[in-house]
């Protein structure tokens, strides 16, 4: 049984006249060791067969696949996609989800051993398909974590922009997708719009050697999950404005345009599946302006499972009026922290962005500006991207862009862009 606690970080006292208010909401998931039946799933594997898969990489994508498919739990229903400019479902082949044991495994390896690359790419093809094998399955196994793992090396070339929209659009909701680039000539922007989509991660592998051990990884992750489709539930007052919903940890992502309403003052924003891990995620609300002394609920954030409406954990954002400037200009540590990080993720994709495009002094300000963010958020791998593409003076602090960058550096950097540190330390400790 998963134990959830949502607790909430903020100053709640504004100074007269003021209305906007920010609270980070820790939500953490815990329980025993799981001792009962496992939880139902579904695994969709995607592996990348177009052309520029061949010389090499296509072979280790086969053993990647190969070692997902050794890490499902016995009974985790799956299949693999090979995704080129079609989508075709070389395991089982008819239409469904099959359960894993040894037979199934043997006979998925068998079939994963015989692809090959050629062809050209369109992922969004790929994407439905796997979306119409979790909906098959979800009227045998309604409550089921729906999840896929996609592969690519390249750029989306093969279907058209529209259809890419629609075939994501149809796909969302109906299952998370964690997506791995491998090489240099996959787009990040591209990749990670799938991810974002479909509430699932996106990370680079520099080389295909090291695919293996992270689809493992990446299975094993999907195989510790142990409850599906958890939202966040925000409600307002009536006279407020509830002005945005992030996911600010492990990274960063916008969740207010994927409200549900619940009615007029309440939202449904969806978070997937939970195992036993920890994510805070960033509201802000606008309120009435109120009178010194005055107390008010600014939000109501449960965690709750949509389908039956059962509430798991609670908490309220709260708006109080101070004329003491002592207590009204404090900044949360926790609101400031994760501030800074939605700062230091901006700053390098607009960087990255003006270096590709010849600005060299916007990617020199924007990049040397995250360099400093990065060091003093204690973003040590983000630090220590940056110091790839950029040198910065220590005595000066003067940026200069380096003239040669590895693609592979790059992408690194734009990839991981959007992960986040927690703080160092609790601000209450």
């Amino acid at each position: 049984m998963t134990d959830f606690t949502i607790r909430v970080d903020q100053n709640k006292y504004l100074p007269a006249g003021s209305q906007e208010v920010h609270g980070i909401v820790t939500v953490e998931a815990s329980g025993p060791v799981q001792t009962g039946p496992a939880a139902e799933a579904a695994e969709v594997i995607i592996i990348d067969t177009s052309g520029s898969m061949s010389y090499g990489k296509i072979a280790d994508a086969r053993k990647a696949a190969q070692a997902a498919v050794d890490t499902l739990r016995d009974g985790v229903h799956f299949a693999v996609i090979s995704g080129d400019h079609q989508a075709e479902v070389i395991f089982p082949g008819d239409g469904r989800l099959v359960p894993a044991d040894a037979g199934s495994r043997r006979a998925a390896k068998d079939a994963i051993a015989r692809l090959r690359a050629e062809g050209g790419t369109a992922m969004g093809r790929w994407l439905r398909r796997a979306a119409d094998l979790f909906s098959a399955h979800q009227a045998i196994q309604p409550n089921a974590i729906r999840h896929a793992i996609l592969l690519t090396d390249g750029k989306n070339e093969h279907e058209p922009a529209p259809e890419f929209d629609a075939n994501l659009a149809y796909a969302a909701g109906k299952f998370v997708c964690d997506c791995r680039g491998v090489g240099t000539d996959w787009v990040v922007a591209e990749v990670r719009r799938i991810a974002s989509t479909l509430l699932g991660s996106v990370m680079d592998v520099r080389r295909p050697e090291e695919l293996e051990a992270d689809f493992r990884a990446m299975t094993e992750a999907a195989m510790g999950k142990t409850v599906a489709d958890i939202a966040l539930r925000v409600w307002v007052p009536r006279a407020a404005t509830l002005n945005f919903v992030k996911q600010v940890s492990p990274a960063l992502e916008d969740l207010t345009g994927r409200r549900t309403d619940v009615d007029a003052l309440t939202g449904d924003y969806p978070t997937g599946a939970w195992g036993g891990e920890t994510r805070e995620y960033h509201i802000s609300v606008s309120v009435p302006s109120g009178n010194v002394g005055q107390e008010m609920r600014a939000a109501l954030v449960k965690l709750v499972q949509p389908a039956t409406g059962e509430v798991l954990a609670g908490g309220n954002i709260l708006a109080q009026w101070s004329d003491d400037p002592v207590q009204s200009t404090r900044i949360n540590p926790r609101v400031a922290h994760y501030t800074g990080q939605q700062e230091l993720a901006s700053l390098i994709q607009e960087g990255l962005q003006a270096r590709n495009d010849g600005d060299v002094e916007t990617a020199t300000a924007r990049l040397g500006k995250a360099r400093g963010l990065a060091e003093r958020a204690g973003n040590d791998e983000t630090a220590k991207l940056l110091d790839k593409v950029i040198d910065v003076d220590p005595a000066t602090g003067t940026a200069r862009l380096k003239r040669v960058v590895d693609k592979a550096d790059e992408i690194a950097l734009d990839t991981r862009s959007v992960r986040t540190v927690r703080m160092r330390k609790d601000p209450e400790s």
